[in-house]
């Protein structure tokens, strides 16, 4: 259900300010509007996109991973304190996701950025570490990984492309995103229910090595 409200208002906002372009200034990501004190669009720039293209590609993402880390935390947390865990997660993935973009480009003013791409790479990578034997691919090329190694590869690509600005595409976000995700679950799941989720991580992916060695008679 908070996946849905999330997308929903997601794109309202969107829809509202591919229209109106006043609407954009106002809630923008804008390094030296933060600077000067504007601190909420840290948040809100997170509910802008480019074009239809942008937005469904971002909440399409979410709609897949969002659904299943938020069962995972009315599972394990239970109805309410799951909800308010899971929406804090992606508060917080939107802030994190940025804030080292702020600290790179606080001085440039004409650096502007929107969308939910960073909150939503700390979902997915979240689903990486709760189901790293799951396969995972991207869309347009018909090639499936197990779920961790194609977030180890996706972070090493988005290193490279970040180092060589390749784009209009704020790498250095879904880095920061896909990093702070996994964190904000260990810490949950750790303080909250005492597990590790690390060392689930690691036996998700020995119990199924070890599955597939039986199934193919090694």
């Amino acid at each position: 259900m908070i996946t849905t409200i999330i997308i929903a208002v997601t794109c309202i906002i969107s829809f509202l300010g591919f229209s109106n372009k006043t609407w954009v200034e106002k809630l923008i990501f804008s390094p030296p509007a933060v600077k000067s004190g504007q601190w909420y669009r840290l948040f809100t720039y997170g509910f802008l996109h480019a074009d239809w293209t942008h937005l469904i590609f971002n909440m399409f993402s979410f709609y897949i991973f969002g659904r299943e880390i938020e069962k995972v935390f009315l599972s394990v947390f239970g109805n309410q304190f799951g909800m308010i865990l899971f929406v804090l997660m992606y508060s917080l993935g939107l802030f994190v996701s940025i804030f080292p973009t702020y600290l790179k480009e606080k001085d440039n003013y004409l650096y502007r950025g929107l969308g939910a791409s960073g909150a939503v790479s700390a979902i997915v990578f979240a689903f990486i570490l709760i189901y790293p034997m799951s396969y995972m691919g991207l869309f347009f090329i018909p090639i499936y990984l197990p779920a961790f190694l194609f977030g180890f590869i996706y972070i090493i690509i988005s290193i490279y492309l970040d180092k060589n600005q390749s784009g209009n595409i704020n790498h250095l976000a879904h880095i920061t995103g896909g990093i702070f995700g996994i964190i904000f679950m260990f810490l949950a799941f750790m303080i909250f229910a005492h597990i590790n989720v690390f060392a689930m991580f690691i036996d998700n992916i020995q119990i199924t090595s070890i599955k597939d060695l039986i199934r193919f008679g090694y």
